[in-house]
């Protein structure tokens, strides 16, 4: 255990929104960390952003690893647009340049393991009439080091008629390995969390007969793309074997779609590609409430040594930057990630994370549908950490 460790992270604002969300955040971590006693030490970087870039040409300085090195965790506002969109001589740059840290930093720090859970909230928006959306609970987890965004190809005469361009995608049996093992493992502590009541219990159908506490479905698109569908599904089928406790399923990337969207409540971990669970984490948290509320982490599971990029999934919302309308909750609920991550070694950090994530869930279920502005939201956090 890691008691009376101080716990260093880079708080890393970002663009548009991100200041604003990250604000509240901030003070809600101060004092959550002070209630349970937790040692956490803040250190505000400018960058990356686009003011940055328009004062040194750059998103980030050439010695960012270095310097994000030396911290535990790295906590991301947003990065994109800066805002607001009815100023057409804003600063702005490419979706290329702008939003390249966000590779950068995975890549830099090999965190493959794109995690975002997909909770439903009480008192956010219902999208799904069927009243089993309620008990939507589902962690999606992402490769994130290959696959589709691995940035291999080009453009060969571009501008002309003759232009060609190639984008393509590499999957390693390392990669691919890893990030299936890793979801089993999640698998077992989400089944481990039910047997003790921690959990709702969910039963979920083996493919032999009975029923299994937790379950593990593959994303693939393996009918189209043979080649690393097959090798996913190949490696998956050699993996589960480990884990006889933990149900399995498969799914082509289109018909989990249209059944994230018909009966969400089926599933319980999702292991996918890097673009296939991109677009499966961003409608899975449509369906828990809208991006406002979907939290994420980037971690490597075989390197803690190495700081985790915590961001929640929304953008940098261009067309309200400014007007302090921004929901700080995705932000908070992301914080709340990161004290869990915390929590593995440090008691005090899992106390605060709990604390945290039900002063955020009380508040929604409590204000629901009542139109707030970020300050408000974040003064309203605040008050309910200070009567828990």
């Amino acid at each position: 255990m890691a008691k009376g460790r101080t716990w260093r992270v880079a708080v890393c604002p970002g663009d548009g929104i991100g200041p604003e969300v990250m604000a509240p955040t901030v003070a809600a971590l101060r004092a959550v960390a002070g209630r349970e006693g937790l040692a956490l030490e803040l250190q505000h970087y400018d960058w990356p952003s686009h003011d940055w870039h328009r004062r040194h040409g750059e998103m980030m300085p050439g010695d960012w690893r270095e310097q994000l090195a030396a911290h535990d965790a790295i906590l991301l506002g947003a990065l994109g647009d800066p805002g607001p969109t009815n100023d057409p001589d804003r600063y702005l740059l490419s979706d290329g340049v702008s939003l390249a840290p966000l590779l950068q930093l995975r890549k830099g720090f090999d965190l493959w393991a794109c995690e975002r859970p997909a909770v439903r909230l009480p008192g956010t928006p219902q999208y799904l009439a069927d009243p089993r959306a309620e008990e939507l609970d589902m962690l999606v987890i992402r490769e994130n080091s290959e696959g589709e965004y691995v940035a291999q190809g080009g453009r060969l005469a571009p501008g002309t008629a003759r232009e060609v361009a190639t984008q393509v995608e590499v999957f390693t049996r390392l990669a691919t390995e890893r990030i299936i093992r890793h979801a089993f493992e999640r698998a077992r502590q989400r089944a481990h969390l039910r047997q003790t009541g921690e959990r709702p219990p969910r039963p979920f159908p083996r493919t032999g007969g009975g029923e299994a506490n937790a379950q593990v479905c593959l994303i693939t698109k393996r009918n189209a793309q043979a080649y690393w569908g097959e090798m996913w599904t190949e490696i998956f089928a050699e993996v589960a074997p480990d884990y006889p406790e933990i149900a399995t399923h498969h799914e082509l990337v289109d018909a989990a779609c249209m059944k994230f969207v018909t009966r969400p409540w089926v599933f319980d971990v999702v292991v996918a590609s890097n673009l296939h669970g991109d677009i499966l984490t961003d409608l899975a948290a449509v369906l828990c409430g809208g991006m406002g509320v979907a939290p994420s982490c980037n971690i490597n599971p075989q390197d803690r040594r190495v700081p985790p990029l915590f961001e929640p999934t929304h953008g940098s919302a261009p067309d309200i930057a400014g007007q302090g309308l921004a929901g700080p909750e995705a932000m908070l609920l992301t914080a709340a990630m990161m004290l869990d991550w915390m929590g593995e070694e440090d008691p005090a950090a899992a106390r605060a994370g709990e604390r945290l994530r039900l002063a955020v869930a009380a508040d929604l279920q409590t204000r629901s549908g009542e139109a707030r502005g970020t300050e408000a939201v974040g003064a309203a956090i605040l008050d309910r950490l200070d009567q828990q």
